[in-house]
């Protein structure tokens, strides 16, 4: 399936998925600066506390990417027979991020109310399970996929690395807009005040959760490298 026939049409395929996280992105956000400005909260805390969630920008962060591949396609593309390293390595990790989300939702969060304020359903599903779906798909199906070194895991793991060292370090420095009160948590099982354990049991989330993006990071890195051909592999040895 790497004809050009079919390149092309993932290529549509994964702007057509984009333009659906933009939707979903800007669908949500309007609900929670409609809620926000109702209620009289921080328009500006609220709208960082948005673009806090890790769903969030792994959702921004897989859009951008499968415009970029679609992009690199219909400008370059056609005369390529594998992906650039630097988008296949951006496109293994951005996957992980979003198979971790889709997994950690429906594992975790689904029941819990999150703290954006109302959700809109549609846009729910969507950033949280049919997204998740689609970069699964690309990954077990889009052409032209770039076979990577494992090392590449390490790319993977930076930006989570950041993400929580941000969350945990801006937590209890913000003032929660709905309750007035200290701290702002994206997600309850990193508020090292409620949960079972305090801080040594959102350490445990923690690493546990670490532990599923590695091992996700690592799946993907696989994933690409099986279904690199031999002709593939040798084409992207020479770009």
């Amino acid at each position: 399936m790497n004809s050009r026939a079919w390149a092309a049409t993932w290529a549509a395929l994964r702007l057509v998925a984009a333009a659906a996280v933009v939707a979903a992105v800007i669908g949500q956000l309007i609900r929670t600066v409609g809620a926000t400005l109702r209620a009289g909260d921080d328009l500006a805390t609220v709208i960082t506390n948005f673009f806090s969630f890790f769903t969030i920008l792994s959702n921004v962060g897989a859009c951008v990417t499968l415009v970029i591949g679609a992009v690199l396609f219909f400008t370059q593309g056609r005369r390529e027979t594998v992906e650039p390293r630097w988008y296949a390595v951006l496109l293994v990790s951005v996957t992980t991020y979003m198979l971790v989300t889709g997994i950690v939702y429906n594992t975790l969060l689904r029941n819990i109310p999150l703290p954006q304020g109302a959700t809109v359903p549609w846009s729910n599903e969507l950033l949280h399970v049919w997204v998740p779906l689609f970069l699964l798909a690309d990954l077990l199906f889009a052409p032209r996929r770039r076979r990577l070194d494992y090392t590449a895991v390490w790319a993977v793991v930076a930006f989570p690395i950041a993400w929580v060292v941000y969350t945990l370090v801006r937590a209890p420095l913000v003032i929660n807009p709905t309750t007035d009160e200290p701290g702002w948590w994206p997600y309850p099982f990193l508020n090292w005040t409620t949960v079972a354990g305090g801080g040594w049991g959102v350490l445990g989330y923690v690493i546990v959760i670490a532990l599923v993006i590695i091992a996700i990071g690592f799946f993907a890195v696989w994933v690409g490298r099986t279904r690199t051909t031999t002709a593939d592999a040798a084409a992207a040895a020479h770009s």
